[in-house]
């Protein structure tokens, strides 16, 4: 339980809540013009505690003359008097009407900084005294108010945000004081801060604690203690840095006019019998617990003490006498599990060190050791298991095998090194005399470049298995990874020896062998594709020069142009330009008829995309690129080709045409447009620099573009690009007048529905910087809640903008503001308004915690 909870039950032992109402105060104001009371004079409020300033005051006498000083009310200050009905000078002050049994002062230790919006603690000392007289402060003086300090709430810590609480509390019963200091409760006699062991010199001693009785000794009449404790109360005054609160006890006397200190009467102090049998049942079921945990734990020591032993005998008597002969293996691992664990394993288990013959090969010696007999016969009689392995058990199976690899190792390596020479050559396609056979030219190169010490392994590929087609017969070499060299007989008969395959697996090649005539056949028909499509892909190269280059071509008014998607083109011309392996692997562009027929809308017959703007430059008229977005515009004679080519239309295409028009604003008005005739095609070209600098080209189609279906589209991608959920934002804290062009551009044009955005946050630097997880559904409020907590600015001082747009209207969200996933904002500090702490605002606002991205969390 904490020191003020602690508080707070001794608080209320004393004052039950209807008693509490005893406690009444009023904020009395008093007009200096008509000399007439405020309405609000006359309400009453209800009070637990005083909250009293120490800053600057030196005790509780101060610091209760501050709280109830009469305070002028003039200046920009002023107050405004009903009955005057202007502003008038005034007075105000509080009046304490009546006092409760127990009276509480809250000392304010912490002041806020507004510099660094934190907290700070003020650690001077703050004296009070041991009895205090309210009866003076009261509205209607009374001498029946005397007060005996109660008890104490102490902050141990110089820092505002931490630190300890602990209580310290009479007793009322003998006068003594006790801490409480969470679950450890220590006595402190008859002081608050402690007993004096004897006179001191030390003056702040004597200032932190007060005077006292000396000769004053705790026995087993209470009175004395008592006695002394109220001498030493009407003299005591106590001094600390550290009290945060106090609490005073109303002296009340009885009927002979001595101290009564049960102010509240009980009818019964003990506490009702079945309670103490419910605790006599927890005692004895928890002494029960602690004797059976008690038995566990020796137990179990019991048990730790033994296994330590077996363990420690085991390894002492491992070590086998070299004048000994007999010795028996073990595996290693078994024995780590052993001794390392606290269970160890029910059964010896050499199973692991044993080869295929149920012997103890020689390549598993890193795994097992060596025990002596009289060793090996205790784990053997208490764990069991096996099998047994012993010094006779070596398998001369397995040495024979490893002693015939090693030999047939030297005999692979001298034959390799005498047959390098041939394979090199064959290689190099030299043709050998006598009989020879086709082996893969990749995997003979490959055996070429092992290491001598290598052996094939059995996972090793067969020289011939790439030039096997799937009906068992070679391959021709022009199929893919076919190729092969022709080897002597010699050379074969090696390589067919030392593969590791069964002989089934190797299939032999002579050099006479015929390639298999199905595989021919669909070779050949591969190569006559391939080869027709290269002529056709070469032949669109040649017929479209300019549309392959991917650059911008001359337009010129009155010719005829076609529009063709964006994507469509860049797809050809990737497909076209494909060589090499590619020619066959790319797949073909979409049918052109169907892209042109899914560009026309249904409802109006007009087109859902826009043509790709104009550029005009040095009197020259061209079409911005673009590989994705857009229609881009190609000639008559390329339409043409395209129809015959791609299988589209001729009469379907997309008219294009350049028109001009007087002025951008023209371009509300298709009336206005000018087209170029025919007659005066040659003047018009001559003119065009003249018409370039009076008017502006632009692009008139068959059929028009629909602007009605495409900004319904726009809008429906819009709207689905704002409903995202928990991406970045990224703000910028700006210092100085106006934020640099590289920020305020960074956001400035409208975001395409479409962006790609980086889900990467972004490094902060120098602090100016900070990355948020935000939604659409994010509120501006709550938005500048979370600057507030990253950067220290409170919300009013806050101008939030995107690009130069200033972001205001708290309630709207940031879909309303159209603030997008990655977008770049700034903010900047007016300055205006004195800081604050956040806590503050979200406790007044209610602001729901888990909107703001854990502001609050540790």
């Amino acid at each position: 339980m904490s020191a003020r909870a602690r508080l707070r039950l001794f608080s209320r032992r004393y004052i039950p809540l209807e008693q509490s109402r005893n406690a009444i105060l009023n904020s009395f104001i008093w007009c200096s013009s008509c000399g007439r009371d405020s309405e609000a004079s006359s309400k009453i409020e209800d009070f637990y505690e005083l909250e009293l300033n120490i800053k600057g005051l030196n005790n509780l006498e101060q610091s209760l003359d501050e709280y109830l000083s009469t305070e002028a009310l003039d200046g920009e200050n002023q107050y405004f008097c009903q009955s005057c009905q202007k502003r008038v000078d005034a007075t105000r002050c509080i009046k304490l009407r009546s006092l409760p049994p127990v009276v509480n002062f809250q000392l304010k230790r912490y002041v806020f900084l507004p510099k660094t919006t934190t907290k700070k603690k003020i650690s001077s000392t703050f004296s009070f005294p041991g009895q205090l007289d309210m009866g003076k402060r009261l509205s209607n003086p009374s001498s029946s108010y005397t007060y005996d300090l109660a008890a104490i709430l102490i902050h141990k810590g110089s820092a505002a945000n931490s630190g300890h609480y602990v209580a310290h509390i009479k007793d009322e019963s003998n006068g003594q004081w006790w801490e409480f200091d969470d679950e450890h409760v220590s006595k402190l006699g008859l002081h608050p801060f402690g007993e004096k062991t004897g006179k001191s010199s030390n003056k702040a001693d004597q200032k932190l604690h007060g005077s006292s009785t000396e000769g004053s000794v705790m026995n087993d009449d209470n009175s004395t203690c008592r006695e002394a404790a109220s001498a030493s109360t009407m003299e005591d005054i106590f001094s600390s840095t550290d009290a945060y609160m106090l609490m005073y006890k109303r002296i009340t006397l009885d009927e002979n006019g001595t101290k009564n200190d049960n102010i509240v009467e009980t009818s019964n102090n003990l506490p009702p019998n079945h309670f103490g049998d419910e605790i006599y049942e927890l005692n004895g079921s928890y002494v029960k617990a602690c004797e059976e945990y008690q038995s566990k734990k020796d137990n179990h020591l019991a048990y730790l003490t033994e296994r330590r032993q077996e363990v420690k005998s085991i390894l002492i008597e491992a070590p086998v006498n070299p004048e000994e002969d007999s010795y028996f293996w073990i595996s290693i691992d078994w024995l780590r599990q052993w001794s390392d664990n606290v269970n160890p394993p029910s059964s010896i288990d050499n199973s692991p060190i044993q080869c295929e013959h149920g012997k103890v090969p020689a390549s598993k010696v890193t795994s097992m050791k060596r025990l002596s007999a009289g060793a090996w016969h205790k784990l053997f009689s208490k764990y069991g298991g096996g099998p047994t392995l012993s010094s006779c058990d070596f398998c001369m199976e397995c040495l024979k095998d490893v002693a015939k690899n090693s030999v047939s190792a030297d005999v692979y390596r001298d034959r390799k090194a005498s047959l390098k020479n041939i394979a090199e050559t064959a290689l190099a396609g030299s043709s050998p005399n006598g009989p020879s056979y086709f082996v893969s030219k990749p995997w003979l190169t490959q055996w070429l470049r092992r290491k001598n010490v290598d052996i094939p392994s059995d996972a090793d590929n067969g020289p011939t298995t790439a030039l096997r087609c799937t009906h068992g017969n070679l391959l021709p070499e022009h199929a893919s990874g076919a190729k092969r060299v022709f080897v002597p007989e010699d050379l074969w008969l090696f390589l067919f020896e030392t593969s590791g395959l069964k002989s089934d697996d190797i299939v032999t090649f002579p050099s006479d062998t015929q390639p298999c005539e199905i595989c021919s056949q669909q070779l050949s028909v591969v190569a006559s594709v391939e080869d027709n499509l290269r002529a056709m892909k070469l032949k669109q190269r040649q017929s479209h020069e300019k549309l392959i280059s991917g650059k911008s071509f001359a337009l010129h008014p009155g010719q005829k142009y076609y529009l063709i998607p964006s994507s469509w083109l860049s797809e050809w011309r990737t497909y076209i330009t494909a060589t090499g392996k590619n020619v066959s692997s790319l797949p073909e562009p979409q049918c052109l008829e169907a892209i042109i027929n899914s560009l026309i809308c249904e409802k109006h017959s007009r087109l859902l995309q826009r043509p790709l703007d104009l550029a005009c430059k040095r009197g020259t008229i061209t079409q911005k690129a673009s590989n994705t977005d857009g229609l881009t515009m190609i000639s008559e004679p390329d339409w043409i080709s395209f129809s015959e080519e791609w299988n589209a239309t001729h009469r379907k295409g997309i008219h294009a045409e350049i028109v001009f028009r007087k002025s951008t604003q023209d371009n509300l008005q298709s009336s206005e447009a000018m087209p170029i005739l025919i007659g005066d095609l040659d003047q018009s070209l001559n003119d065009v620099s003249n018409d370039l600098g009076t008017r502006e080209p632009y692009i008139r189609t068959d059929p028009e573009v629909c602007e009605e279906c495409i900004g319904e589209k726009e809008s429906c991608a819009l709207v689905e690009k704002l409903n995202y959920q928990n991406e970045d934002i990224h703000i910028y804290l700006v210092r100085g007048k106006e934020a640099p062009k590289s920020i305020r551009e960074a956001t400035a044009a409208v975001p395409v529905p479409d962006r790609r955005t980086s889900k990467r946050s972004r490094r902060t630097t120098s602090g100016n910087s900070i990355s948020l997880k935000v939604s659409g559904s994010t509120s501006v409020y709550q938005l500048k809640l979370m600057i507030w907590e990253s950067f220290g600015i409170v919300k009013e001082n806050q101008k939030l903008h995107k690009g130069s747009v200033e972001i205001e209207d708290d309630l709207a969200s940031l879909a309303d503001k159209c603030i997008f996933p990655g977008d770049v904002l700034w903010v900047k500090d007016t300055e205006i308004h004195e800081n604050r702490d956040i806590a503050d605002e979200i406790s007044e606002q209610k602001v729901d915690i888990s909107l703001l991205g854990g502001l609050l969390e540790d």
